[in-house]
């Protein structure tokens, strides 16, 4: 939410699917479209079903590579309308997905997906909420693993359906995909200001374990006045982030994807280091329950476990979709098991001294202290590129077409800058990294990991679904409700109250 959310979101808008003559399944290739020949990959071809005398549709998408990332692909597919759905419900971007990943592949993708800022947070989560909130934890790793098996089977139902707004469209029409993308996007943009926000926290301590002595006052003679040190940090360390989101090349974004999955696992192993090397006595007491957190840590734990808009992506690369399943089965139980294992070994070593960040609460004098920290600090540098790739494709699509190559890079790149500006605005003015990560998890994550799953397959399967599955879903929906209504509640009134305080007390 790191890695997560760290989390590497699904593209729900590929571009759009080249125009097609029906009566000959003639496809125009995008770059003739868009006079974008360097940079749009597409291919034409023409299919006649002969059973039926129907047309095939040639598509184009950017697809999940071998690292779980946005790839360019080359290869196209005649995808068939056996399934035939109307146009005007249906993303005209659905597509073909090159299916190269083995079922160790896709595992690996997808617990890369799902490991992030959670990890941080669960320390924390089970001392406030005591150790029988472990229940709680493990309780929606299985409910969102179930919801993953719902998507793969609303994905097999119609081939399609590309990525988790064409499900939600599929099911509900357009209102489905307005929803589905309006959800997407909040998760998107409150994910990048709660990674500012640790970027904000941990940059400091970090530097400070170098020795450096820094007076950005001094040295920096206009930089505002009304900055302390650590905000101007994260403000040159945005700035140094900027130039990523200028980047169009796919290929590069995946690289980016690929040190912030590496640096999640490493946040983790120094952790693990430093609980068994690193002299710190676990013998904290954990209290059993504690009922009145319980809302507010919720969005915490559901936030561990949001991932779910890349999930078409991987079905889709997958060699044998018939196995997704048992991916999601195999990759949520070994993050639930990684979780818990983290937030037990951190209430444990600190107690109720725990910070809202485990990496904060660490003996500065240990070196894996030191590479934790700055395996916080550029793990939110290497997201920005990857979280604003979704929009900045949807934004693509909306320009003119006259438009020339270096004017849409300026447009998608001048937007980026614009948005990750407002976010580091936002993330310096609430600097509450444990409320504004549980009110993204009650908000938003909730109704995109489990609310909306159930809710599509119970519409889609209707008049098939058998009667206990349909109580399933109907509880799920239910439950969900009440730990995101809860947690919003809880999670936003403590958010606004230390705002409160913290104007209160400002010279």
């Amino acid at each position: 939410m790191l890695g997560k959310k760290d989390q590497k979101p699904s593209l729900p808008n590929s571009p759009t699917r080249p125009p097609y003559s029906s009566a000959t399944s003639d496809c125009l290739p995008p770059n003739r479209m868009q006079n974008d020949a360097n940079n749009e990959v597409a291919s034409c071809c023409t299919n006649r079903l002969e059973e039926e005398n129907k047309a095939a549709v040639c598509q184009y998408v950017v697809v999940v590579g071998n690292n779980g990332t946005p790839t360019d692909n080359d290869d196209h597919l005649c995808v068939s309308n056996d399934h035939k759905l109307d146009d005007d419900l249906v993303d005209p971007s659905a597509s073909h997905v090159k299916a190269s990943s083995s079922f160790a592949h896709s595992v690996i993708n997808m617990v890369g997906m799902l490991i992030g800022l959670g990890q941080l947070s669960t320390p924390y989560a089970l001392q406030n909420g005591g150790w029988a909130s472990a229940f709680l934890l493990v309780g929606l790793g299985l409910g969102c693993a179930y919801s993953s098996h719902l998507l793969g089977i609303c994905l097999k139902r119609n081939p399609k359906l590309m990525n988790y707004s064409d499900i939600g469209q599929h099911a509900f029409g357009a209102k489905g995909r307005v929803l589905a993308m309006s959800f997407i996007y909040m998760e998107i943009f409150m994910a990048l200001v709660s990674y500012t926000i640790s970027l904000h926290d941990n940059l400091t301590i970090a530097f400070l374990g170098t020795g450096l002595h820094l007076n950005l006052k001094q040295q920096l003679p206009l930089a505002p006045s009304l900055l302390s040190t650590s905000q101007l940090l994260t403000v040159i360390a945005i700035f140094v982030a900027l130039p990523s989101l200028w980047l169009r090349d796919l290929s590069s974004i995946s690289f980016l994807s690929t040190g912030g999955i590496f640096m999640s696992l490493i946040i983790f192993a120094t952790v693990a280091c430093a609980t068994i090397f690193g002299g710190v006595r676990a013998n904290h007491r954990i209290p059993v329950l504690q009922l009145h957190n319980i809302s507010a840590i919720s969005g915490l734990y559901i936030f561990s476990f949001a991932g779910h808009i890349v999930f078409p992506d991987i079905y889709r690369g997958m060699k044998d979709p018939s196995n997704f399943t048992k991916v999601s089965i195999v990759s949520f139980t070994l993050v639930t098991v990684l979780y818990t294992t983290l937030a037990f070994m951190g209430a444990k070593m600190f107690g109720r001294e725990v910070n809202s960040q485990i990496t904060l609460s660490m003996p500065r004098n240990l070196i894996f202290t030191k590479i934790a920290l700055w395996a916080t600090v550029f793990t939110p540098m290497t997201k920005y590129a990857l979280e604003f790739a979704p929009f900045a494709m949807q934004l693509e699509r909306h320009l003119p077409l006259s438009m020339n190559t270096r004017m849409k890079r300026m447009v998608r790149g001048g937007i980026g800058s614009l948005l990750l500006l407002a976010i580091l605005a936002l993330a310096l003015s609430v600097p509450y990294f444990e409320f504004f990560l549980s009110l993204t998890g009650s908000l938003v994550s909730i109704g995109i990991c489990i609310i909306l799953p159930c809710a599509y397959h119970t519409k889609v399967f209707w008049s098939e679904i058998s009667k206990p599955l349909l109580i399933l879903n109907v509880i799920l929906i239910l439950v969900g409700s009440l730990l995101g209504l809860s947690g919003t509640i809880s999670s936003s009134h403590l958010l606004v109250r230390n705002l409160h305080t913290r104007i209160r007390h400002s010279p």
